[in-house]
Formats: C-alpha cells, sequence, structure tokens
C-alpha cells in the first residue's frame, strides 16, 4: 500500500539552481537529479506495447488495464488532466522512486527548506539514491538537525514533461490496493492542476482533498465491492493513525510555542519533547496489536519505521498532507462540487499572497 502519512508526491525539481538562490542545491544534486529522472523515463513504455506481449503476466496485465480505467476516469468524472501522464509503465526493480530527506529544528516542528527556480521553495530534497540521501540526513544530523529519511513511491514533475511522455506508472505503487491506487493517481494528477509556489502545504492539501474526493467518486461508480470493503477498513485504520500522530503534533507544538509566565529553557523542552515522542510510540504500539488482531491486511512495517524515526522532522512533513484540507473540501462544495469550478478557485487561491490564501481555506 501507499503510506499516505509522506509526501509521496515529491515534486522533484531538475532544472539547475540559479547562482545565489536561497538554499540552492549543488550542482551534484541538480545532475542526480537529471540523471535519475532521465533514467526513469527511459524505462517507461507505453501500456499498450506492455499488453500487447505475450511474456506480460496475466497480473501485471490486470493491474495495468486498472490503471487505465482509473486513468480514463480522472478525466471524464473528475476533470482532470488528459494527457501523456500514466499511460506509459517502468519497472524499476526497487521499491522506491526516490528518497526524501526532510529536516527540523530540535525544538520546531517547522522545516527546513531547499529553493529551486521553478518548484519555488520546498521542505525536503529527494534523491534517487537512497545512500545519497542518507549521507545527506548525516550531514544534516551533525547540525543539530531533526532528521527523516523515506522512500517516495511516486512524484510529479508538474505537467512539464508532458511532451517527453509524462509522469509513468511504476512498479512501485502498482500493487497497491484499488482504492490507494486510484488515490495515488488522482492526488499525483492533481498537482497538474494548481501549484502555488513556495508553498507545500497549499500542494499538498489541494491534491490530498482531490484523492479523498476522486477515489469515493471512484469506488461508488466503478469500484469492485470487495475494493470498497477492503478500501473502508484500510481508511479507518489510516483515520485512527492520524488521528494519533496530530495529536502528538499537537503536543510537541504546545511545548515548542509555550506562552506561559515561566519560560521553559531548551533542556526542558528537550526532556518534554522525549516524553512525548515515548508516549506517542507506546500509543502506536497499542494502535498496531489491535490492527493485527484484526486480521485486516495492512502494510503495518511501513508505519514501523516511520514511528522508529519520528520526530520534529516527520511530523512537519505529515501536517502539510492534512492542514488545509477541511477548507478545499469546504470549497468544493461552496462550489456545488462542480469540479471545473473548483479549480478555478483554487488557481486564483494559488496568485494570492501565501497568508491571504491560508487565511481563506483555514476559515472555511
Amino acid at each position: 500500500m501507499r503510506f499516505r502519512l509522506f509526501p509521496l508526491a515529491a515534486v522533484l525539481t531538475v532544472v539547475a539552481c540559479l547562482p545565489g538562490l536561497s538554499g540552492c542545491a549543488s550542482i551534484g544534486y541538480y545532475w542526480q537529479s537529471v540523471s535519475g529522472h532521465l533514467q526513469v523515463m527511459n524505462a517507461a513504455r507505453p501500456v499498450q506495447d506492455w499488453l500487447d506481449e505475450s511474456h506480460t503476466s496475466d497480473k501485471l496485465k490486470a493491474r495495468l488495464e486498472l490503471t487505465q480505467r482509473i486513468r480514463s476516469f480522472a478525466v471524464s468524472e473528475l476533470h482532470l488532466p488528459d494527457n501523456a501522464s500514466y499511460r506509459s509503465y517502468a519497472d524499476l526493480r526497487r521499491s522506491a522512486v526516490v528518497w526524501n530527506v526532510t529536516a527540523a529544528p530540535a525544538l520546531s516542528l517547522k522545516l527546513e527548506t531547499w529553493c529551486f527556480p521553478v518548484a519555488g521553495c520546498v521542505g525536503y530534497r529527494g534523491y534517487f539514491d537512497e545512500q545519497q540521501a542518507r549521507a545527506e540526513a548525516s550531514q544534516l544530523q551533525a547540525q543539530g538537525l531533526d532528521v527523516h529519511v523515506y522512500g517516495v513511491s511516486a512524484y510529479s514533475t508538474l505537467g512539464f514533461m508532458n511532451w517527453a511522455g509524462g509522469d509513468p506508472l511504476l512498479n512501485t505503487f502498482l500493487g497497491y490496493p484499488e482504492g490507494d491506487l486510484a488515490r495515488l493517481l488522482f492526488h499525483e494528477l492533481a498537482h497538474q492542476v494548481a501549484y502555488a509556489k513556495d508553498d507545500t502545504t497549499f500542494n499538498e492539501s489541494f491534491a490530498t482533498a482531490v484523492e479523498r474526493l476522486g477515489v469515493a467518486r471512484w469506488l461508488a461508480a466503478a469500484g469492485s465491492e470487495a475494493a470498497r470493503q477492503d478500501y473502508a477498513a484500510l481508511e479507518l485504520r489510516r483515520q485512527q493513525w492520524q488521528a494519533l500522530s496530530r495529536d502528538t503534533q499537537a503536543q510537541l507544538s504546545q511545548i515548542y510555542e509555550s506562552k506561559s509566565n515561566v519560560a521553559l529553557d531548551s533542556r526542558a523542552k528537550l526532556a518534554m519533547k522525549t516524553v512525548a515522542i515515548e508516549d506517542f510510540r507506546k500509543r502506536y504500539a497499542e494502535l498496531r496489536a489491535a490492527w493485527v488482531a484484526s486480521g485486516i491486511n495492512l502494510n503495518v512495517a511501513a508505519y514501523d519505521r516511520w514511528v522508529a524515526q519520528s520526530n520534529n522532522a516527520s511530523f512537519g512533513a505529515q501536517a502539510a498532507y492534512d492542514e488545509l484540507v477541511p477548507g478545499f473540501e469546504a470549497l468544493f462544495e461552496r462550489e456545488g462540487r462542480n469540479w471545473p469550478a473548483f479549480y478555478d478557485a483554487v488557481k486564483k487561491l494559488a496568485q494570492m499572497p501565501k497568508d491571504q490564501r491560508h487565511k481563506i481555506l483555514s476559515a472555511s
């Protein structure tokens, strides 16, 4: 399954940094980004080619056919872009396409950012090689930062690469349950509809809202009964997880941003942070035991890895996916559940100053 609590829609910038740009990546980082993306593109072949080949397994054919039905639904029912993206497939023979690195101060959930000419400033760096990602993480840890490294199953080039074949389907997510597969495709295509520079929270919350609204419509109209039941069970557990992690985020924010009359020194705050995260891990262990006992087909290992690394960087990254989702869902309702009108309204928000659009969405 896709572990939805990570910024799995990592927007990879494949352009060189301009001299003097704040937070600019090195030429080496630029090179690994370009070469890594080209390797992905070169590995991709049209879905129809895979379907026409006799040595393609029946299982793979069935999954590819499902993606194309979902892809067509995204255009006809959700009014998402009709272009080359997700019309080809690549088997990368690895578990992730990119490994992301996020970092945050020891006493803050605010992520460190890196800036690029096209994508603007984002709260992560993506690497096509896991060892390079972990080397970067080690350097950041040496600076006293909390760091989180995680594998990403898909990323979006925001439609800029459609002329060259678009973003391909990948083995890293093709085996997801039907509902999660639809979620991922809707999420990534949403990034091609609207994008606000320097605002990860806006971009990811918008795409998350689209995926949630879209998958509900897909399962109701085209999904199998088994897919609906599986999705409902998995979604319940995701909601339980999100409630637990949001509660811990709130606890950490309260510790770091305390405005009590008696100011806490850094050592006291670090001690309270440790207690909060240990409590989170204890509560997760109890939740995990209940999941396992239920017998639901859940990728518990993915949650285990996240919990083992849990720190300010991981909690800060997760928040970007959830914070403004209610505002976008309310906007969808105000626009009469009309997808084109909703997208137009989102594009207008994307043109506003960051603080203004966040205020509008938060008030919804």
